[in-house]
Parts: structure tokens; sequence; C-alpha cells
């Protein structure tokens, strides 16, 4: 029983973080896709947004994972909703998942 038990408890933790990986890519990818569509270079989203470049950089590539001031900074600069793109990213998300 504890077998089944610890297994369970490990396959549900490794799918939640899998899912939580899997979102916060496509918000990345999401937010890049903003900039891009508005003409905006990083550095100068990262001056609207009050961030480093070196920041912007390391978020958009995904070496850094930001917090949600820098998410709501980034997203009042390219005047986006953060719900609505993490809606986007979780139903883009599920889908890639289920493929």
């Amino acid at each position: 029983m504890y077998v089944v038990n610890w297994f369970f408890m490990y396959y549900f933790r490794v799918a939640n973080k899998l899912k939580s990986e899997a979102i916060h890519a496509h918000v990345i990818r999401i937010l890049r896709e903003e900039r891009i569509k508005r003409g905006l270079s990083r550095t100068a989203l990262a001056h609207r947004a009050g961030l480093s470049q070196p920041m912007m950089s390391y978020v958009e590539r995904e070496l850094r994972k930001p917090t949600l001031d820098t998410l709501l900074r980034i997203t009042v600069a390219l005047e986006v909703d953060l719900a609505r793109v993490i809606r986007r990213a979780t139903k883009a998300a599920s889908t890639s998942q289920s493929v």
C-alpha cells in the first residue's frame, strides 16, 4: 500500500511540475509575441516596465522565472491583461500535453 501511495504522490507531483513548466513557457512565448507585435525591442520594453535589459533578456530566454511583480510590470508595459495571458497559456499547455 505504501508503495502505491508513494507512486501516485510522485506521479502527480511530477505531472503538476511539468504542467507548471509548460504554462510558464507559454506565458513567456505569448509575452514575447506581444512585444514583437508592438514593434518593441527588449530594451524598450525593459525601460517601459522599469526592468533592467538583462532581466528582460533572462525572462524571454527562460533563464529566470519572473515574479508576479515582474509579470505585472511587463503586461502593463505591453497593455495586455495578465489573467488573459495566463488563460491562453494554460489552454495552450493543456492542448500541447494532450497531443
